[in-house]
């Protein structure tokens, strides 16, 4: 059930934290240090051991870095987090920047004038992001210095230890290819490049390769670990033995070694090359090791990653069974906050409330784990895009309060992200065109049809013009790419002005469009789409996305008259088909609720 990750946060701990790295750093002839949210493998969640940032500042958010100067320490955050980093720093001590609008680079200019050593742990940040930082302080007198042992580490007193979670079977019927065949088509790829090997440096696609899932880190069921695939499909695993038993052993199969970490340094030295590295996701000492034996390097994305993306079709059927079990979770939900919501006075309801009662339901369904920590918010919690309930920041759901819901499940066949927005009785008027706007942009992306290499940055701009006529935005992107039993949030489609990867059959997408009013209310519409093959005119291929998730959209917060008829059409045939599949799934009492839910919106009064 819920688990309070931030019941250890006492804002007085961190100056003297701050305090005892600056001494560290003096010591060690350093004016400052980078410390960055990810980890060796750059995963959105870190394991306790690799939660840095949040134990050096207290910000919990997901991304972000803190720069450490002498006489000053920037927290860098996106627009998701700039309202919950001031509730999370001692502000006195740490001071919020806006990034990317502040470059790390310029910062470091005006920290340093006079020039510096600012030291780096190189497993910790990745070659490309340590190129741009390097250019950006071209001329400075401020040097990049990668540091062997991190300082952070060294202050750390009780740091947990490395994860050991033990390593399972994600079947073959499942995941629609063995991972022998995997390994073989990785490896005709490189053969066909001219390249000798491949690191894999993330751990969802060391994950899907090998047919394995693991308990590394929260809520994504990953192996974490490093890996070197050969151009024969022979593959080297670099992770804590101890998380493999024999039968995982006798499923990998001869041509897989499994070998201790510290045996990947000593590899990495050995290689033949060229060498495949993603210098977007592999960490600047990994380039350097293969470096210090003149190794030719050929840079490249990692080659999982794509296949990885592009769901095979029994990946795809098990996404939409593991969406059907969800949606049924979902308007469990949905029908029990609104019997709960006349009787907020006499009998209150809170966040974690919320929260622990959705993961009961998806638990009564068989989830392996909640995808991600439940976002349950109400009120100015909902203008936190990624809020995150804690027992400190809980708060009772009040009467006429909008109550935002953004949460998912690990089912054994897939994973899933669902978001609803819903009023908690009667809210102000207001509330209504920017929801409507909302809705529209969701919709308008849920029916568009586009021709092949159309990328997720031509996308976004549809989910974004409704709200944008009104003179209105929202600081994250539209759509993350989902894995399939594996990390909620996955790389590297996207639905966002910066993403410019073509969008693909069985590419799976989240659509979730939002407003968020600081103080007062949020508003995010969220459901999971997959990119499928269409027929234009003409004989023309073209593309266009089947919606996977299935729950009601709040239909009290829609200003109808904003809506055009192909909108209004479009929203009755998805509750339409809400009706259908997920009527059979629920309660009597449910089913009762979810008809009146479902029923077309011109029976809105």
């Amino acid at each position: 059930m819920f688990q309070d990750y931030d019941s250890d946060s006492d804002p007085t701990r961190h100056p003297p934290r701050l305090a005892a790295l600056r001494r560290e750093l003096a010591a060690r002839d350093l004016d400052g240090f980078l410390v960055p949210r990810a980890d060796a493998h750059q995963g959105e969640y870190v394991a306790d051991r690799d939660a840095r940032l949040a134990w050096l500042t207290g910000f919990t958010g997901s991304a972000g870095f803190c720069i450490v100067a002498p006489d000053r320490a920037g927290v860098f955050i996106d627009g998701r987090y700039r309202v919950q980093v001031k509730a999370e720093v001692d502000t006195s001590t740490f001071t919020p920047v806006p990034w990317p609008e502040v470059k790390p680079a310029a910062w470091l200019r005006d920290a340093l004038p006079e020039g510096g050593r600012i030291g780096y742990d190189p497993w910790l940040h990745t070659r490309a992001e340590i190129r741009i930082l390097e250019q950006g302080l071209t001329g400075s007198g401020i040097a990049l210095i990668a540091v062997e042992h991190n300082p952070v580490d060294a202050i750390w007193p009780d740091q947990p230890e490395p994860p050991a979670g033990a390593v399972r079977l994600w079947p073959d019927a499942v995941a629609g290819e063995s991972a022998a065949d995997k390994r073989a088509r990785i490896a005709a790829g490189l053969r066909a490049a001219g390249q000798r090997a491949a690191v894999l440096t993330l751990p969802d696609s060391l994950s899907w390769l090998l047919n394995i899932r693991g308990a590394d880190v929260p809520r994504n069921p990953v192996v974490q670990g490093f890996a070197i695939i050969e151009d024969n499909g022979h593959v080297a695993v670099f992770a804590n033995p101890a998380k493999f038993d024999a039968e995982v052993r006798a499923a990998l199969g001869n041509a897989v070694s499994v070998l201790p970490p510290e045996a990947l340094i000593p590899a990495l030295t050995n290689l033949s090359g060229p060498v495949r590295v993603d210098p977007a996701s592999a960490p600047d000492q990994v380039f350097t090791l293969i470096e210090s034996m003149n190794t030719p390097i050929a840079e490249g994305p990692d080659p999982v990653i794509l296949p990885k993306a592009q769901k095979n079709p029994a990946e795809v059927a098990g996404m939409r069974e593991a969406h059907l079990l969800d949606g049924a979770a979902a308007t469990e939900l949905l029908h029990w906050l609104d019997a709960r919501a006349p009787q907020l006075d006499e009998q209150p309801l809170t966040e974690i409330d919320v929260a622990e009662k959705l993961e009961e339901l998806r638990r009564a369904r068989g989830i392996l784990d909640i995808s991600f920590d439940t976002i349950a918010a109400t009120g100015p919690h909902a203008a936190i895009p990624h809020y995150h309930v804690s027992r400190a920041s809980d708060l009772r759901i009040l009467p006429g309060q909008v109550l935002l819901v953004d949460s998912g499940g690990q089912y054994a066949m897939g994973t899933t992200d669902i978001t609803r927005t819903l009023p908690m009785g009667p809210v102000d008027a207001a509330v209504r065109r920017p929801y409507t706007r909302v809705l529209q942009g969701m919709i308008a992306v849920s029916r568009v049809q586009f021709p092949q290499g159309v990328a997720g940055c031509h996308i976004d701009a549809l989910a974004r013009a409704p709200l944008w006529s009104e003179g209105m935005d929202y600081d994250h992107g539209t759509g993350h790419g989902v894995g399939a039993g594996l990390s909620v949030h996955e790389g590297p489609v996207r639905i966002s002005r910066i993403s410019e990867i073509p969008l693909a059959p069985g590419m799976i997408l989240s659509n979730e469009p939002g407003y968020y009013r600081e103080g007062a209310f949020g508003i995010r519409i969220e459901n999971l789409i997959v990119v499928e093959p269409r027929e234009g005119a003409d004989g023309r291929a073209m593309l266009g996305f089947e919606t996977l998730t299935f729950a009601p959209i709040d239909r009290r917060l829609i200003d109808p008259a904003l809506l055009s008829q192909d909108e209004r059409d479009w929203l009755d045939a998805y509750h339409a088909e809400v009706w259908q599949k997920i009527a059979p799934l629920v309660t009597v009492e449910a089913r009762d609720w979810l008809f009146l839910a479902t029923r077309p919106l011109g029976g809105v009064a």
